[in-house]
């Protein structure tokens, strides 16, 4: 007798088309923000370092604002609309930004570029959540973990090719706004491949919902998740504005060495994003949160020691620490986002977009707090003896203190469920219960009908011994056969 094959849930056409759609998009904005917009601002366009940090910080504020307000949008409306919309929007703002007249950093072409780069964090915003809620409406409840890897790697890998793909078409074309033009393409990618997503999610009836509204419920119904966020999130703020300062100053690497390094590594984590999800199926969503989180706790606490013991200040314990902050990444963001998903099914997007939201508001604090440590504390670790790599180091120590805080929140907040009979969240507890009430309530109006008379006989009661008597005397007369 034939086993049944079950198909893995990238070989299914509608995961592969998400997974294309987050691919071509990841490496167009990574492409677009990252690795050209700076060097295109500072060099064609003449702007200051200060400025094209203004424009840039803009792009996250609007991604981080919108992305609960895309996902309620989303859940409304269903998600292929938004991740047609998004791309698209970001094919006409790359175009623009070429096409804008030069006038040397005057303000009104610095407004210019703030608002461009403002609809692309909308833009961002729109794709995210309501890929995320595809993904959870086109795989198998335990699926999930392993789908929300996927998209993982998508992010990975767009950010691994970003750096090189960018550079390539620059250095080919002799042109400074070659990647940008190389973002628009890829962005028309992902809104063409985005018009064959099927409708999945079905759109939420409610005439007197907003999407602040929305976000508001969401602050009530999951708090603890989004104050997760956020602290979690801080801690990978305080070096992300240093990335690539901290090792030119630390360690005296060229950009190029940076971008290759960086290129094995990520391609690297993107390979082992399947498998670390498997395992992560196999511990379960909470469990894989906390040991995950344990593993970046750990890494982060190694490089940040960095700062205290000069001994350790080598790219050697730099690479030591980033492996097991790798590897609890990898296991800790799919289940996460699992476990998000798995609160309200009705209101997948809208959640998932609030925690986003959460995420970069985390992020945008932590920034500028550890570019400040970075640069202030430098002549303090002069001071103290501990040279100026303690003020390097600075936000590497306040990136493992958000890390371990967020690490005592997950263990505090997220709790396997005691037994199989639990219910999985409380939203279904919620249903159930208003369901036993109506049902109960029903009960209890039902009208009792009166009992029904028990019919009266048309003859009178015979007694028992003169019935046997009529009996015995029709036998007697009866004729003999």
């Amino acid at each position: 007798m034939s086993q049944v094959q079950t198909q893995p849930c990238w070989q299914k056409r509608p995961v592969q088309n998400i997974l294309i759609i987050a691919l071509f998009a990841e490496i167009g904005y990574a492409t677009l923000n990252l690795s050209t917009m700076p060097i295109y601002l500072a060099e064609d366009r003449h702007f200051g370092t200060s400025v094209i940090g203004l424009v840039m910080v803009t792009f996250l504020l609007f991604e981080a604002v919108f992305k609960s307000i895309t996902g309620h949008i989303a859940d409304k409306f269903g998600t292929r609309k938004l991740m047609i919309f998004g791309p698209t929007i970001s094919i006409f703002t790359s175009l623009i930004s070429i096409f804008l007249p030069h006038l040397d950093g005057a303000p009104v072409e610095t407004l210019a570029f703030i608002v461009l780069r403002a609809f692309d964090g909308i833009a961002v915003a729109m794709l995210w959540p309501a890929a995320f809620a595809q993904m959870n409406d086109v795989v198998e409840d335990n699926e999930r973990q392993h789908a929300m890897s996927y998209l993982n790697a998508c992010y990975m890998i767009g950010i691994a090719l970003a750096y090189p793909l960018g550079g390539i078409v620059n250095d080919l074309s002799g042109k400074r706004y070659a990647g940008i033009i190389l973002a628009a393409v890829l962005f028309a990618g992902a809104a063409f491949a985005s018009q064959r997503v099927a409708h999945q999610t079905p759109p939420v009836k409610d005439e007197h919902s907003s999407g602040f509204q929305d976000f508001v419920d969401s602050l009530k119904q999951i708090p603890e998740y989004l104050i997760l966020a956020v602290v979690t999130f801080m801690g990978i703020g305080f070096p992300l504005t240093i990335f690539k300062l901290f090792p030119v100053e630390e360690f005296h690497m060229s950009e190029s060495l940076i971008g290759f390094m960086i290129l094995p590594g990520a391609l690297a984590m993107a390979g082992l994003s399947g498998t670390m999800a498997k395992v992560g199926e196999r511990l379960g969503k909470v469990k894989a949160v906390h040991i995950g989180l344990s593993l970046c706790s750990a890494g982060t606490c190694v490089i940040a020691l960095g700062a205290f013991l000069p001994f350790l200040r080598s790219p050697w314990f730099l690479a030591l620490g980033g492996l097991p902050i790798g590897i609890g990444f990898l296991l800790t963001i799919p289940a996460w986002m699992a476990s998000v998903s798995d609160i309200n099914p009705e209101k997948r997007a809208t959640n998932i977009g609030a925690v986003m939201t959460a995420q970069g508001v985390g992020a945008m604090i932590g920034a500028p707090i550890g570019a400040a440590m970075y640069e202030k504390l430098q002549p303090l670790g002069q001071q103290i003896g501990l040279g100026a790599s303690f003020g390097r180091y600075s936000p590497f120590v306040g990136c493992a203190l958000c890390v371990l805080g967020g690490l005592a929140l997950s263990l505090k907040i997220l709790h396997e469920p005691k037994s199989s009979e639990a219910l999985p969240n409380e939203y279904e507890a919620d249903a159930d219960a208003e369901v036993i009430d109506t049902v109960a309530v029903a009960y209890e109006e039902e009208p009792t009908a009166p009992p029904e008379p028990e019919p009266e006989l048309d003859s009178p009661i015979i007694p028992y011994e003169e019935m046997a008597q009529t009996r015995n005397d029709e036998t007697l007369d009866s004729p003999t056969q």
